[in-house]
């Protein structure tokens, strides 16, 4: 309360998810932290239509679920290319679709806010393998998803690099004419 006995004003809770990614860049110490939409974006085309830029700079998350052990396989890649599941077997052995279900349950994320860090997985399972496309590299800032379809951050191909840990691989389909 003020001094004058008027309720002040306080920021919204955001969603766990949300959440915990903002807590996971603070731990990186990305100079950027995550941006709320008002407009959810649970798909690259509705992310590039709500910030403005090229559906190119939206990054992407596709899960994939490993068939040797049910691993989670996370691929973060340009919003303008479709994977190539023949070209990420080739990294991680034969794939195969990936449910809702399942992805929150590998991730701690819903399907349209599946963020490149910050994953909260089920106990004993491990997180995601990821891998990075390298088409992501054409663009000097990108954007991912910050653990909600309306949660988003900033960043370089540079940045995700490092902030994720994960090899940069080509493992998209070729761009069409």
């Amino acid at each position: 309360m003020s001094s004058d006995d008027t309720p002040t004003p306080t920021a919204p809770t955001r969603p766990e998810g949300f959440q915990r990614v903002q807590a996971a860049l603070q731990a990186c110490q990305h100079p950027h932290a995550p941006v709320w939409l008002e407009a959810t974006a649970r798909t690259s085309q509705e992310a590039a239509e709500a910030l403005g830029v090229s559906l190119g700079q939206i990054a992407k998350s596709v899960v994939f679920r490993r068939k040797s052990d049910e691993a989670a396989v996370l691929v973060i890649a340009s919003g303008d290319r479709r994977v190539d599941e023949k070209k990420l077997a080739a990294h991680t052995g034969p794939l195969g679709r990936a449910d809702a279900d399942y992805v929150k349950s590998r991730t701690g994320f819903s399907i349209g806010g599946v963020s490149p860090l910050g994953f909260a997985p089920q106990e004993g399972l491990g997180g995601p393998l990821l891998f990075v496309d390298r088409e992501l590299f054409r663009f000097e800032v990108i954007w991912a998803a910050a653990g909600h379809p309306n949660g988003v951050f900033p960043m370089s191909p540079a940045q995700l690099e490092v902030l994720t840990r994960a090899p940069v691989i080509d493992v998209v389909q070729e761009a069409k004419p």
